[in-house]
C-alpha cells in the first residue's frame, strides 16, 4: 500500500475511532478525557514538508470539531503541535543520515525514550493548548493543571497501548543522499 492511501486510511480509522468509541465513553472523572485522533500528525512520514504539515494538522483537527460541535478548538490544537513537530523531531533525531534513515516515526525507529519524549512532548502541547483554549471561558487555574496532566496520561496510555498492540514494520527512506 502507498504511503498516501495508508495515510488516508490512518486518518479515517482515528477519527472513526475518536468519534465514535472515545467520546461515547462515559466520564470517568470529569478532568479525564482521552483523545487520540491526533496520533494521525505524530504518524506522518518525516518527509512531509512543514507546509504540508500545517494543512494536514489543521484540516485533522477542523474535521474533529465538525464531529464534535466545537468550533476551532481542536484545529487550532493540531495546528500547534503541526509546526513543532519538525523542532521536535530535529532535536531528537540523529544529524548524521546515515545513522537514521527511517521513513517514519515509531519507538523501533527512533528507539523507545526519545520516541517516549516525542509523544509526550506534543501530546502535552496539544492538550495544554486546548484546555487552555477551554479554561479561558470558565475554570480555576487548579482544574486547569489538573486536567492537563490527567487528559496527557490517559492519552500517553492510550498511545503506547496502541504502539504496542499494532506494531508499525519499519520503512527505510531508499534515497538518503
Amino acid at each position: 500500500m502507498n504511503d498516501f492511501l495508508k495515510n488516508i486510511t490512518r486518518f479515517i480509522f482515528f477519527i472513526l475511532v475518536q468519534v465514535y468509541v472515545l467520546n461515547k465513553i462515559p466520564h470517568l472523572h470529569r478532568f479525564i478525557t482521552p483523545y487520540l485522533y491526533y496520533l494521525f500528525i505524530l504518524w506522518l512520514p518525516f518527509s512531509v514538508s512543514r507546509q504540508w504539515l500545517l494543512v494536514i494538522g489543521f484540516l485533522t483537527g477542523l474535521t474533529l470539531d465538525y464531529f464534535t460541535m466545537t468550533p476551532g478548538l481542536h484545529a487550532a490544537a493540531c495546528t500547534l503541535i503541526a509546526y513543532v513537530r519538525p523542532f521536535i523531531i530535529n532535536i531528537l533525531t540523529p544529524k548524521d543520515s546515515s545513522e537514521f534513515n527511517y521513513r517514519e516515526p515509531s519507538p523501533m525507529a527512533m528507539q523507545w525514550t526519545p520516541y517516549a519524549v516525542y509523544v509526550f512532548v506534543l501530546t502535552l502541547l496539544h492538550h495544554g493548548y486546548m484546555v487552555l483554549l477551554e479554561w479561558l471561558s470558565f475554570g480555576s487555574f487548579l482544574d486547569f493543571i489538573i486536567k492537563i496532566v490527567a487528559t496527557t496520561g490517559i492519552s500517553m496510555l492510550l498511545i503506547f497501548t496502541a504502539e504496542l498492540l499494532f506494531p508499525r514494520k519499519l520503512r527505510f527512506r531508499t534515497n538518503t543522499a
